[in-house]
């Protein structure tokens, strides 16, 4: 039988001062650790980085005889390994705040699942950011912590069923989670490759997506799109602006050179030498993705009290 996460609303309302001053004491024994282990997580990330092969760092089909060819970035201590170490500490440090029942109570899994996700999602972060990649290990490993969630599910409860629950709910709500996330970016691929004659999510944002699934479920799953597409939006509409600057720009330069046609397919010819990872009108996905998983893991209890109330009036049984 399913186990109830208590809300931490109610979890604070019955505490007498001993329990309070015990739950001070080990909300700040949580700060600390989320602190040192966000700054030495960061600069374990960062040194790994370095160290993956660089086949991890390209495309599925590169080529180093190609002419457009370029070794893979890598991450460095300034900026990126000191980004990392105080965007690991403050997810953790966010994840004691949001969701402190996992620590009180505690919910040893829950937790390891917390600190061993969030290094992966800034590998992740990185790595599309740097390199327009996701290794298939990070996608692989992500899975492997889906796994690990679903089983926590049975063996220390899940706030999203209740008791009454059918003992496959759990389980079943990660898999749709997981084939409906890694099929909604496989739409829009499909969609973008018929009416746009160009790929519009790459296999890595599509397995990503299914990994993520299957660790955070269709509730979940609905938060880290949610949070992505948000975000993604963002950054798209002033690099949307900034490529009809410089097609205009362009197009100018064309009109006003000596031999149009020349100066159009000059112009053609440099762009097709651009490395897809140096393409200034390409956007990367994966670190948005990772960025909506970050926000609904570190906060899963307080998405799970404010989401309710809506799910519950629409009909859904928990």
């Amino acid at each position: 039988m399913l186990k109830v996460v208590k809300k931490r609303t109610l979890y604070y309302t019955y505490l007498d001062k001993h329990e309070a001053g015990y739950l001070l004491m080990s909300m700040r024994f949580w700060l600390i650790i989320s602190i040192v282990a966000g700054a030495l997580l960061g600069l374990l990330v960062t040194y790994m980085f370095g160290k993956f092969p660089e086949k991890w760092l390209q495309d599925y089909d590169y080529d180093p005889k190609a002419p457009n060819f370029r070794i893979a970035k890598r991450m460095k201590m300034v900026p990126h390994g000191i980004i990392t170490c105080i965007g690991l500490a403050a997810c953790y440090i966010v994840s004691v705040i949001f969701a402190a029942d996992f620590y009180i109570v505690p919910y040893p899994m829950r937790i390891i699942v917390i600190y061993l996700l969030m290094p992966v999602l800034f590998l992740i972060f990185m790595a599309d950011k740097l390199n327009r990649i996701i290794p298939d290990q990070f996608s692989v490993f992500i899975l492997f912590l889906g796994i690990l969630s679903a089983i926590s599910d049975y063996t220390e409860g899940t706030i999203w069923f209740s008791q009454d629950a059918a003992w496959f709910a759990p389980m079943l709500n990660r898999i749709i989670a997981a084939v409906a996330g890694g099929g909604f970016l496989l739409l829009i691929g499909f969609l973008s490759m018929t009416f746009a004659g160009k790929e519009g999510m790459g296999q890595g944002d599509m397995k990503l997506m299914f990994a993520l699934g299957l660790l955070s479920g269709c509730y979940g799953l609905v938060v880290i799109l949610y949070v992505s597409v948000f975000t993604a939006l963002i950054f798209a509409i002033p690099l949307l602006i900034r490529k009809y600057k410089r097609k205009r720009e362009e197009e100018k330069i064309i009109k006003n050179s000596k031999n149009p046609s020349k100066k159009r397919r000059e112009l053609e010819l440099a762009r097709s030498r651009i490395h897809y990872a140096e393409d200034p009108d390409y956007l990367a996905f994966g670190p948005f993705l990772a960025t909506g998983c970050a926000v609904f893991i570190a906060m899963e209890p307080f998405f799970y009290a404010h989401m309710f109330r809506y799910f519950d009036a629409l009909g859904v049984i928990f």
